[in-house]
């Protein structure tokens, strides 16, 4: 015979802990909670990740690779082939962009990605480039202005 043999029958029930039934039963008057404090009170486990007050572990991390950014920037997305419908050496930038229809609101900073091609030679201003849009730009001949 093994440890793990040793299981109560099947359909069995352990009877419940009744507490506060005398001391003759094992767990009378203070119900194995002990004397005074936070712990022996009614309505007693505090909530999972309660720490007595001080800022919770799940509260002080969220500062790791993928969770959410609290103050996370906005940018006015565009591609650069939303670009390609302007005449050659043309200033682009967000009021130019939405005085053509061709962005139509106004969600913050300027951004350019890279999805698409250009053919035209721009003057792009935008807050923002990303690598492949800046090469893209650059191939055709124009150029990107980061505005701060």
């Amino acid at each position: 015979m093994r440890l793990e043999d040793a299981v109560p029958k099947a359909g069995s029930q352990k009877r419940r802990r009744r507490v506060g039934r005398g001391i003759s039963a094992g767990q009378g008057a203070s119900c194995g909670f002990g004397m005074r404090g936070q712990k022996s009170r009614s309505g007693r486990p505090t909530r999972p990740g309660f720490e007595g007050g001080q800022m919770p572990l799940y509260r002080r991390i969220p500062k790791l690779k993928h969770f959410p950014l609290i103050n996370r920037q906005q940018y006015t997305l565009i591609n650069v082939e939303d670009l390609a419908s302007f005449e050659a050496n043309t200033e682009v930038n967000l009021a130019t962009l939405m005085n053509a229809g061709v962005v139509t609101t106004d969600d913050g900073p300027l951004k350019v990605l890279g999805n698409g091609d250009l053919t035209v030679a721009l003057k792009v201003q935008a807050a923002a480039f990303t690598r492949s849009a800046k090469e893209k730009i650059e191939a055709a001949g124009g150029t990107c202005e980061v505005l701060s």
